[in-house]
């Protein structure tokens, strides 16, 4: 299993950028993906998800600026980010959590997923 993850960089506050997580290995529409963020010295913290039929989560902190989109075609996840601010900064990463019943939804902690990306750098400057 793999889950590769891209598009990191640097901008400016106000700016965009797009990431990318492709994942192999995996039955891709059978899986909550989510983008979780760290900084050094914090915890990994979730940013937003989405399930298996398409139904995002975000966290407040992203709420209407950043979208999650899948295309199981593609076994590709997106991660749309604007108005970015720098306390946005951090890696980013990818996760997979497969579901295990209808019921299951997009969880918000660590521990609720099965798989992980490497990681992308996001800096934002202001």
């Amino acid at each position: 299993v793999q889950l590769q993850a891209s598009g990191g960089g640097s901008v400016q506050a106000g700016g965009s950028l797009r990431l990318s997580c492709a994942a192999s290995g995996i039955w891709f529409s059978s899986y909550v993906l989510a983008w979780f963020r760290q900084v050094p010295g914090k915890d990994r913290e979730f940013v937003i998800g989405i399930s298996g039929r398409g139904r995002p989560s975000d966290s407040d902190s992203v709420k209407g600026r950043f979208t999650i989109a899948r295309d199981n075609s593609k076994n590709t996840v997106y991660l749309q980010m604007n108005s970015l601010q720098p306390e946005d900064t951090g890696v980013y990463y990818c996760a997979a959590a497969r579901i295990t019943s209808v019921f299951y939804d997009v969880g918000r902690r660590e521990s609720d997923y099965d798989y992980w990306g490497q990681g992308t750098l996001v800096t934002v400057s202001s």
